[in-house]
């Protein structure tokens, strides 16, 4: 993933207000991303706990969604719908979007199971491994493991534009 600013960030988002995307907490590590190593950008909200982000690179442009769970996740092992890499003790959180435009201002929302600390592309990189879970399919390499998190990425912000 390119580097991408604050501002590209906060007019990324396709099922938030201009108004919550600007309140919303960047993590304190910003500078220090490794944009190289991710194939979306993906934060917890340090200031409001149960909110998450994701800043996906699609098509021409950025497309931001803003994330709910509860935080703590079940303490059942569970499986990211990203990066197919196993959790314990609450490190797969089933996060819920709003849809984009009105059917999402009428309270319609998708959801989906997801590193409860977004970092589904370390994981497939193998830069960073869960705490007791391990990766599914740990016989494929590196670029078939990035490419299913692009693709699963790339079907859940389908079904928040949907």
């Amino acid at each position: 993933m390119e580097p991408i600013s604050e501002r590209d960030i906060r007019s990324s988002f396709v099922n938030s207000s201009k108004g919550d995307a600007n309140r919303l907490t960047l993590p304190d590590a910003f500078d220090a991303v490794p944009w190289e190593d991710l194939d979306f950008f993906g934060w917890v909200d340090a200031k409001l706990a149960g909110r998450s982000y994701v800043v996906i690179p699609a098509e021409d442009r950025l497309r931001g969604i803003a994330l709910r769970y509860k935080p703590g996740g079940p303490r059942t092992a569970q499986m990211c719908s990203i990066c197919l890499t196993t959790h314990a003790n609450g490190g797969v959180s089933l996060m819920a979007a709003a849809k984009a435009g009105e059917s999402g201002r009428r309270g319609n929302t998708v959801g989906t199971y997801l590193c409860s600390d977004l970092a589904c592309s370390l994981y497939a990189r193998k830069k960073k491994t869960p705490a007791l879970g391990r990766q599914f399919k740990e016989d494929f390499d590196v670029d078939t493991r990035t490419a299913a998190v692009r693709e699963n990425i790339g079907a859940f912000l389908a079904r928040v534009l949907d």
